[in-house]
């Protein structure tokens, strides 16, 4: 899963809203929602992100959330390292290629080290 299809999926449930009731109201089949939430298709665009929010009726903060959360999603990820640090095309690599292997914990640790460096962009 994404955080877009975890959060999006406790949205929906928290609102009592179904996936194939969802996926009507904002023009998708619920077999692409259903993807959606599983992570198994690319971040959603913008325009159904909109009707998400609209349906759901979410505002402020859930709102930016979703949209944050949707812009973080993308299940294959492409790091451009060129000109940077070589430690910079380091990282990327060893991450690109041990990710598999770390526990929720290493996770976790991760997330806090790169939301405190980026100011929690």
């Amino acid at each position: 899963m994404t955080p877009f299809g975890v959060r999006l999926r406790e949205l929906r449930e928290e609102k009592g809203e179904s996936l194939s009731r969802l996926a009507e109201a904002v023009g998708v089949s619920a077999a692409y929602l259903s993807a959606l939430e599983h992570g198994r298709r690319g971040r959603p665009g913008f325009h159904l992100i909109q009707k998400i929010i609209g349906h759901l009726g979410l505002i402020w903060d859930d709102a930016e959330e979703l949209v944050e959360l949707a812009r973080l999603s993308h299940p294959k990820v492409t790091v451009e390292t060129g000109g940077l640090d070589p430690r910079a095309t380091e990282a990327a690599n060893r991450l690109a290629r041990d990710i598999r292997n770390l526990d929720s914990d290493a996770l976790d640790r991760l997330l806090a080290l790169l939301k405190n460096e980026s100011g929690a962009r």
